[in-house]
């Protein structure tokens, strides 16, 4: 469920990728520091979204500097880190870790349970640090699996356990922002979830795996109404959104809101109308 949460690069000023940029390569020096190459390999431009989301909010001294990397080896590139550059990268690393056991328990994936179990072993000192946070989330992946087991094809429920996960991660503070923070990591998860499941629901039938979206897939409104949904779950998540009074780089987290995270739909869409036209020639 990562990937989702990404700039609409193509309708960005330069300058504001380059912002958005440097706060991804700051996350991703993090990750090294704190958890070596394995750790860095779970870099997510998803949680680059909540770093900015929070310097926005809460406006921390920010450090700027220039480095070079793997990726970049002959040039220097501007990176920016806060006091949330380390959150960011201590819930990308949970988040990376739940989602290799997701695979693992429903495609037996074992390159994610070996991923796993090396995150796990790095995972230690962030479960110390956050254990009220972990302990919730282990609950709801815990009824996250059974609902899936019992084969609970309640879309509500299902993308309410995922919301549920995903409000935790937002909530880094009790402050007078934390309930808003709360609803909208809520309804941002719903989204990812059902984007997720709307991605892979071909590819859950053929192969037998558990997808809330199975029973209205041949119905001939399918199409209609997972938009419908998906764009009600992110109306309420841009409501949330709007009511933080956030000035410094708001254009970009708006660019990601009301555009980015649509990019995966629409190429998911038309890759599937493509096909579908092709099967009918």
């Amino acid at each position: 469920m990562f990937g989702y949460i990404i700039v609409n690069k193509a309708e960005m000023k330069f300058k504001e990728f380059d912002i958005y940029h440097s706060y991804y390569c700051g996350l991703c020096r993090k990750l090294k520091e704190k958890y070596g190459i394995t750790g860095q390999l779970s870099l997510s431009y998803d949680m680059t979204f909540l770093l900015m989301l929070f310097t926005g909010l809460y406006e921390p001294q920010t450090q700027t500097g220039e480095c070079r990397c793997i990726a970049h080896p002959f040039e220097k590139h501007e990176i920016r880190t806060n006091l949330f550059t380390e959150y960011a990268a201590d819930m990308n690393l949970l988040l990376t870790l739940y989602k290799c056991q997701d695979d693992w328990e429903d495609e037996k994936k074992l390159w994610k349970l070996a991923y796993g179990k090396m995150l796990e072993g790095k995972s230690k000192g962030v479960k110390e640090t956050y254990a009220a946070k972990v302990r919730n989330i282990c609950l709801l992946m815990h009824d996250f699996y059974d609902a899936e087991k019992t084969g609970n094809g309640d879309i509500d429920t299902m993308a309410g356990l995922f919301g549920k996960i995903m409000a935790g991660i937002f909530v880094c503070r009790e402050d007078e922002w934390s309930e808003g923070l709360g609803r909208f990591g809520f309804f941002l998860g719903k989204f990812i979830y059902l984007l997720d499941a709307y991605e892979d629901i071909e590819e859950d039938i053929r192969k037998n795996n558990f997808n809330p979206l199975k029973r209205m897939y041949n119905e001939p409104d399918f199409e209609e109404e997972c938009r419908t949904i998906l764009t009600m779950m992110m109306s309420e998540c841009c409501k949330e959104f709007e009511r933080l009074p956030i000035l410094e780089n708001v254009e970009i987290l708006r660019n990601i809101l009301y555009s980015g995270v649509w990019c995966r739909y629409e190429a998911v869409r038309e890759k599937r109308r493509a096909a579908v036209e092709k099967k009918n020639e």
